[in-house]
């Protein structure tokens, strides 16, 4: 998902006091309809697409839109970002160590910790869309399954 900084970026949804980075330039805020966001091919995850709203994810927080497929799966990785996941449309399955998997409809939240490993899918026969974002600078570590890194 997102460009390559170090290996891929995922994202997540940073709501302490709702705190989202604006892009530079834009003190005034600004506003973007869905149909005017542009999404870019991830380089890890094939079936995913991804479009950076807002921030930098290599040096602070950042927020993305993720498109993906019906039966897109991301699989089990991990951030040292805080992320926060919205799902705007379709059926999400998250799962996370230490939980069962969870399916979340439009507007269902997941938050992982710093570190929490994790991964998500498309359950949907139609397009998922989610908003994601980190709060701190962006990395991704692949795990092989759940609870080993």
């Amino acid at each position: 998902m997102l460009k390559k900084m170090g290996s891929t970026m995922f994202l997540g949804f940073v709501m302490k006091g709702i705190l989202v980075a604006v892009p530079k330039g834009t003190s005034d805020g600004f506003v973007r309809p869905l149909s005017e966001v542009k999404f870019e091919q991830d380089e890890d995850v094939k079936c995913l697409k991804f479009s950076l709203e807002s921030g930098d994810p290599r040096t602070g927080p950042s927020t993305h839109i993720l498109s993906a497929p019906a039966k897109c799966k991301v699989p089990w990785h991990y951030h040292t970002a805080e992320e926060q996941l919205v799902v705007i449309r379709g059926s999400v399955v998250t799962e996370m160590d230490g939980m069962r998997a969870s399916t979340l409809g439009a507007g269902g939240f997941a938050l992982m910790p710093s570190e929490k490993r994790h991964q998500f899918s498309c359950g949907s026969d139609s397009e998922c869309l989610m908003v994601v974002v980190f709060d701190r600078p962006y990395d991704i570590f692949w795990v092989k399954e759940r609870g080993n890194r």
